[in-house]
């Protein structure tokens, strides 16, 4: 049985939150869990959020045991982008994309 959570429009690049959910893709939850309390990314109390939440998810299920859980699927697709305009010289312009990210995470038993 599967457990799925999704978050959505988070304010992050989709590109910094991969490499956090690189580090989890795989593992048993308490080990990931251990492995983005000590990983210094914004993306990482964001993932952990996102997992807490899947494991919240797996534990409505009567038929799935929270202590073999593992992270079966995770990714981060890009969101819509906020525009955005900074000064430049000669009174020209740059464009500045501000990317959001939409996160998620599926685990399955053992």
């Amino acid at each position: 049985m599967e457990a799925k959570a999704q978050a959505k429009y988070i304010r992050i690049s989709p590109q910094k939150a991969r490499l956090v959910a690189d580090l989890v893709r795989g593992k048993k939850v308490e080990e990931a869990k251990s492995i983005l309390t000590f990983t210094r990314k914004k993306a990482a109390g964001i993932i952990g959020k996102v997992l807490k939440s899947a494991v919240a998810n797996a534990t409505q299920n009567p038929g799935i045991d929270e202590n073999i859980l593992f992270v079966k699927t995770i990714f981060v697709d890009q969101g819509p982008s906020l525009k955005r305009w900074r000064a430049r010289a000669q009174g020209r312009v740059a464009p500045i994309k501000k990317r959001m990210s939409h996160i998620t995470v599926i685990l399955d038993e053992q």
